[in-house]
């Protein structure tokens, strides 16, 4: 079975990877979706969960700014100039992990007052609303992507020794 290239880096460097590209981005984009639903319902434009909300929104957008910058020069440039990309489910799934940065990226710019800067609180909340759901489309595109195997579109990658059989020395295995 072969691997995307999202696969690939979310599995390399056990467990930094995971933790740098999954763990931390979900975590606080996850906090940003349940403040924003607790908000929704109470329209408590002010407390604790509203911090929480205003602080997770900042930093997963803050955060997601690094990574596409570093998974831009790292991966998408070196890959798209050797021609290495592992057919379109592998253009997809970095593509799709990468645009869903963006609308996060725009909720940071909105809490440092950068845009929507004639907004009310509840019209600022309905695009934050907004954000997070194209984060999440995007989200699950890459990561349903992201999981299939490039083979199925006919890229062959090269032989890996784990895909050769491994001949038993003689007196070792099952009978």
């Amino acid at each position: 079975m072969n691997m995307t290239h999202y696969m690939q880096l979310l599995a390399d460097k056990q467990p930094w990877n995971l933790l740098i590209f999954m763990a931390i981005p979900i975590v606080l984009a996850e906090t940003l979706a349940i403040t924003e639903l607790y908000i929704l319902f109470t329209r408590r434009f002010y407390g604790l969960v509203w911090g929480l909300n205003r602080f997770a929104g900042a930093a997963v957008g803050m955060y997601f700014i690094g990574v596409i910058i570093y998974l831009m020069t790292t991966a998408v440039i070196p890959i798209t100039q050797a021609g290495e990309w592992r057919t379109v489910i592998d253009v997809v799934a970095v593509g799709s992990y990468l645009i869903g940065g963006l609308p996060l990226i725009w909720i940071a710019l909105q809490e440092f007052g950068l845009v929507n800067k004639r907004l009310n609180k509840e019209g600022k909340l309905k695009i934050h609303a907004i954000c997070v759901a194209l984060f999440l489309v995007f989200g699950h595109i890459a990561m349903i992507s992201g999981m299939l195997d490039p083979g199925l579109l006919g890229y062959q990658g090269p032989a890996h020794a784990v895909d050769k059989p491994v001949p038993m020395p003689a007196g070792h295995g099952h009978q």
